[in-house]
C-alpha cells in the first residue's frame, strides 16, 4: 500500500472527475441513440469495468439486461500476459445484441477474445464501450464502438483501472510518473 501511496502522490492527473462525468454523459447519449430499441445484454468486463459499467448503467433509461464476464491478462501486474477466463456470462447470448463495458482499451487483445466468445455463443451483434482508449500503434484489429476519453501511452489508473490492485476507486484518471 505504501508503494501505491507514493505512486499516487507523484502521478499526473490526466482527466479529472469532472472530465470523466462529461465523458460518461456523452457515452450514454451515444449508446442510447444506437441501442435503445435493441433490448441489449450488457456485460460488465470484471474487474476493471465495474465502476464504468455502474456509472453508465444509471444513465441508460431503456430496457436492457445485465450480466458480467471476467477475463483478465493483468492479474495485479502492470503488464499483460496470457488471457485467463475466470467467469463466463450466465445469460444466453443467442440472437442478442451485446454491449461489453470495460475500463480501458489498450492493445485490445482481451476485448477481441471476449467479442469472439460472444459471437461464438450466438450474439447477433457485439458492441463495446470503454472509458479510456490509449494512443499507440500496438493494437489488435478490433476497435471499441464507444470511447469516453483518450490518454497517452502511459500506465494509467483510477476509475476502475488499478496500479498493482490499488486505485480503482479514484474518481479521476492518473498516470504513473515517467
Amino acid at each position: 500500500m505504501n508503494e501505491f501511496l507514493t505512486t499516487l502522490a507523484q502521478a499526473d492527473e490526466l482527466h479529472s472527475a469532472q472530465d470523466v462525468t462529461v465523458a460518461l454523459d456523452r457515452m450514454a447519449e451515444d449508446i442510447t441513440a444506437k441501442l435503445k430499441d435493441s433490448n441489449p445484454l450488457v456485460l460488465c468486463v470484471m474487474v476493471g469495468g465495474l465502476i464504468t459499467a455502474g456509472q453508465l448503467l444509471t444513465r441508460l433509461s431503456f430496457p436492457l439486461q445485465v450480466d458480467y464476464v471476467h477475463a483478465t491478462r493483468y492479474r495485479g501486474d502492470t503488464q499483460g500476459g496470457q488471457l485467463q477466463w475466470r467467469a463466463a456470462p450466465s445469460v444466453p447470448m443467442q440472437d442478442r445484441v451485446v454491449l461489453l463495458i470495460d475500463d480501458i482499451f489498450d492493445e485490445g487483445w482481451t476485448l477481441e477474445a471476449i467479442v469472439n466468445s460472444c459471437i461464438a455463443a450466438g450474439a447477433k451483434e457485439v458492441h463495446s464501450a470503454v472509458l479510456v482508449e490509449k494512443h499507440h500503434n500496438r493494437k489488435a484489429e478490433i476497435r471499441p464502438t464507444f470511447v469516453g476519453l483518450h490518454v497517452e501511452d502511459r500506465y494509467v489508473f483510477g476509475y476502475g483501472m488499478d496500479y498493482k490492485e490499488y486505485g480503482r476507486n479514484l474518481a479521476g484518471i492518473y498516470a504513473v510518473k515517467m
